[in-house]
């Protein structure tokens, strides 16, 4: 019988073992190059007591580790495959009309069930790394290079000039 599904955050211990686990898959990774071909056990304590994890298992469990041994707190949520609205707006920390907005304009896909949307949680994902990108291209474009001895209220100027232009170029896009 499986246990039920729930949010859980686990804080790491100043001695869980991470350092070790991190160490062992830190070896494995540089004895057999960057990408090695996916084969990890998780072994009981009985001789051939152990099962073959899939590699995208082991990726969490690589992430999971790696932040506990940073001190790091680890959230372990899950999810459902087709999210509400709430449940999407939850995720990218928006308001639920903000994300209806983005479903009407077409900036994620979606399907609708009677009077509901469903948002797959892959589109979701997939969403939030596009705007992310946008957002870190935006800054990108805004940012103005000066030397210390160049006069603050010209920097000053560039910078108006490079948002302004970011605008436009945002505007033109949409």
């Amino acid at each position: 019988m499986s246990e039920p599904l729930r949010q859980e955050t686990y804080l790491p211990d100043d001695d869980n073992g991470s350092a070790e686990v991190y160490d062992f898959l830190r070896a494995h990774e540089n004895t057999h190059g960057s990408r090695p071909a996916p084969r990890y056990l998780l072994a009981g304590s009985d001789p051939g007591d152990s099962v073959e994890l899939p590699e995208e298992v082991y990726r969490i469990l690589r992430q999971v580790v790696d932040a506990m041994r940073q001190g790091h707190a680890v959230t372990v949520s899950p999810q459902t495959r087709a999210l509400t609205t709430q449940q999407a707006a939850d995720l990218l920390g928006v308001s639920r009309p903000t994300v209806v907005k983005l479903l009407d304009d077409g900036k994620i896909p979606f399907e609708r069930t009677r009077t509901h949307r469903r948002i797959l949680l892959k589109d979701l994902l997939e969403y939030r790394e596009r705007r992310r990108a946008e957002q870190y291209a935006a800054l990108e474009a805004t940012s103005v290079s000066f030397d210390e001895e160049e006069d603050l209220d010209t920097v000053l100027e560039d910078l108006r000039a490079a948002r302004r232009a970011a605008s436009v170029r945002r505007r033109q896009t949409s």
